[in-house]
């Protein structure tokens, strides 16, 4: 696969020498024209298309992003309200994410959403414990994290 990076970014390198302008749009178009040369060759490569991987790293950003952009606006609606009505608690999740790279991919996106915090992680038996402040119903704030973050790095790791 960084192999094929590495193809990508030379192609666009010399799409940009080619046209003699080395502007960031001219890097776009070579790296856009080396992504699909580097599709339209995938099958000789022994790695699979690191296209796949690129898309869920984008998908995994953008997800982050709206639950950040959700989860600010239902904190705010804490702040503002006269009358708080929540329950916080401590919700234990368990996992199904193996490697270290990926509990702590999971633990920096739970941490910056606003209203979660991951307080520890159980190795052994794959258990984060995890601070939200409201949980109504824990089996749908563990479905929501499970459907969400840990299904995002899920395509991006593996």
């Amino acid at each position: 696969m960084a192999f094929q990076i590495v193809l990508n970014l030379v192609i666009a390198l010399v799409w940009m020498a080619l046209h003699t302008t080395w502007s960031g749009l001219d890097f776009i178009i070579g790296y856009l024209i080396g992504l699909l040369m580097v599709f339209a060759l995938r099958r000789f490569f022994p790695q699979p298309f690191y296209g796949r991987k690129l898309w869920a790293v984008v998908k995994l950003i953008v997800l982050f992003f709206s639950e950040l952009f959700k989860s600010s606006f239902m904190v705010l609606r804490y702040i503002v309200s006269p009358k708080l009505d929540i329950n916080p608690g401590i919700l234990t999740y368990e996992t199904e994410l193996d490697s270290d790279w990926e509990m702590t991919l999971l633990s920096t996106l739970v941490t910056l959403t606003p209203g979660t915090v991951l307080i520890e992680i159980s190795r052994e038996q794959h258990i984060a414990y995890i601070h939200a402040i409201d949980i109504k119903n824990e089996e749908d704030l563990s479905n929501s994290i499970r459907n969400t973050f840990e299904r995002a790095i899920k395509e991006v790791t593996r």
